[in-house]
C-alpha cells in the first residue's frame, strides 16, 4: 500500500472516512428477527447493504435490503447471504477505494480489519467526483504502473523523487535486456549458422511479453491491494498455465507455419514453435506469481510488478529459444 500523502485527498485512508451507522444482523437469525434488529437500531438515511456478523463479531456475509424485503420471515440469514465478500483492509487509501467500486460496481464497501471485523463502511455516494475524476485517467494511469510509476504519486512529487520512484524498477528493465544479450551472446555460433533465427526473435518475445501482460493485469485487478490468498493464487494458476499453454500452441503454430513457408527448414519452424509455446506458457504463470511474490515482501505491486516480470520473461523467453536452438540444430 502506497504511503499517504497529506497533500492529496486520493491518499487519505478510508477509515478515517468510513461511516460509523451501519447495520449488523446476526448470522444465527431468520429474516424476521432481522427486521427487528434493523427497526431498532440507529442508522443513518443511506441503508444499502446489512452486514451479517458471528457470535463473535467477525464479518461473515452481506444482505442486500431487498433480500430482507423479499424473503419470508422464517428465513433464516445464512441462506440469503452474500458470502463472497469484496473488502478493503482500513490502510487502504481513497484512490483504492474508488477503483474498487468501478472494478466491482457495488453501492458500498465494508473496512475489515485482520481479524475479520467490520470497523465502517464507505459508500460511494460520498466518492462520486472522486470516482469521475479517476475514469478519464483510468487509461494512463494503467500505462504508467505497468512502466513502474503510480500515477498518484508523482503528480505533486518534486523531480528528484519522481526520479527516485522511477529508476529503481527501470532498472529491472536495463539489468533485463543486458542479460538478454548475455544469452545471445552464449548462443552466438548458433545464431551466426542459422540466421533466420534472428528474424523471429522480436514476435517470439512479443508474444511472450504480452501474455505475461495479460496475466500480471489479471492479478492486480483480482488482489487490488488486498491480503494474498495462496489457496486462490493457486487456483487461478491451475487455470492460467493451460491457457497459456492454448496461447502458445495457437500462436506458435502460425509463426512456426509463417517460417516454414518461408523455407526455413522444419527443425527451424519446430523449434520456433516449441519456444513459443514454452515462453508463453512460463510468461502466464510469471505474471501471477510476480505480484504474489512481491505481495509477500511487502512491495508496491503495481509499480514492481510490470518491470521485473517483463524482464524475467524475456531472459526466459531467450533461454528457450537459443537453447532449443542448439539441441536440435547441433548436427
Amino acid at each position: 500500500m502506497a504511503s499517504t500523502d497529506a497533500s492529496d485527498p486520493s491518499s487519505a485512508r478510508v477509515i478515517d472516512l468510513a461511516r460509523k451507522d451501519f447495520t449488523r444482523i446476526s448470522i444465527d437469525h431468520t429474516v424476521g428477527q432481522a427486521l427487528g434488529e434493523v427497526q431498532q437500531s440507529r442508522v443513518g438515511e443511506r441503508i444499502v447493504y446489512f452486514y451479517v456478523v458471528d457470535n463473535e463479531d467477525r464479518l461473515r456475509g452481506v444482505v442486500p435490503t431487498r433480500g430482507l424485503l423479499l424473503n419470508g420471515p422464517e428465513t433464516p440469514v445464512a441462506a440469503i447471504m452474500v458470502r463472497n465478500l469484496v473488502t478493503l483492509p482500513p490502510q487502504a487509501t481513497l484512490l483504492d477505494a474508488c477503483e474498487m467500486f468501478i472494478l466491482h460496481r457495488l453501492l458500498a464497501l465494508p473496512v475489515v480489519d485482520e481479524d475479520g471485523r467490520i470497523q465502517g463502511v464507505v459508500d460511494v455516494g460520498h466518492y462520486t467526483d472522486e470516482i469521475m475524476n479517476m475514469t478519464d485517467r483510468e487509461v494512463s494511469n494503467d500505462v504508467f504502473q505497468l512502466i513502474g510509476v503510480r500515477l498518484a504519486q508523482v503528480r505533486r512529487a518534486s523531480v528528484p523523487v519522481v526520479f527516485g520512484r522511477r529508476f529503481p524498477w527501470l532498472m529491472c528493465n536495463v539489468l533485463g535486456g543486458l542479460a538478454c544479450a548475455a544469452i545471445v551472446g552464449l548462443f552466438e555460433k548458433v545464431l551466426a549458422h542459422v540466421i533466420v533465427l534472428a528474424l523471429f526473435i522480436p514476435i517470439v518475445m512479443a508474444l511472450a511479453e504480452s501474455v505475461s501482460m495479460q496475466s500480471l493485469t489479471l492479478t492486480l485487478q483480482a488482489q487490488h491491494g488486498g491480503r494474498i490468498a495462496w489457496r486462490v493464487v493457486l487456483r487461478s494458476l491451475g487455470r492460467e498455465i493451460p491457457i497459456g499453454l492454448l496461447l502458445g500452441i495457437a500462436c506458435g503454430g502460425v509463426v512456426a507455419l509463417v517460417a516454414w513457408i518461408g523455407h526455413a527448414g522444419g527443425t527451424v519452424a519446430l523449434c520456433i514453435w516449441l519456444s513459443i509455446v514454452l515462453a508463453v506458457t512460463t510468461s502466464a504463470a510469471l505474471g501471477m506469481l510476480v505480484p504474489v511474490v512481491l505481495g509477500s515482501a511487502r512491495r508496491d505491486l503495481k509499480i514492481a510488478s510490470g518491470p521485473i516480470a517483463l524482464a524475467v520473461s524475456d531472459m526466459a523467453t531467450l533461454a528457450y529459444y537459443f537453447g532449443l536452438a542448439a539441441w536440435l540444430l547441433r548436427g
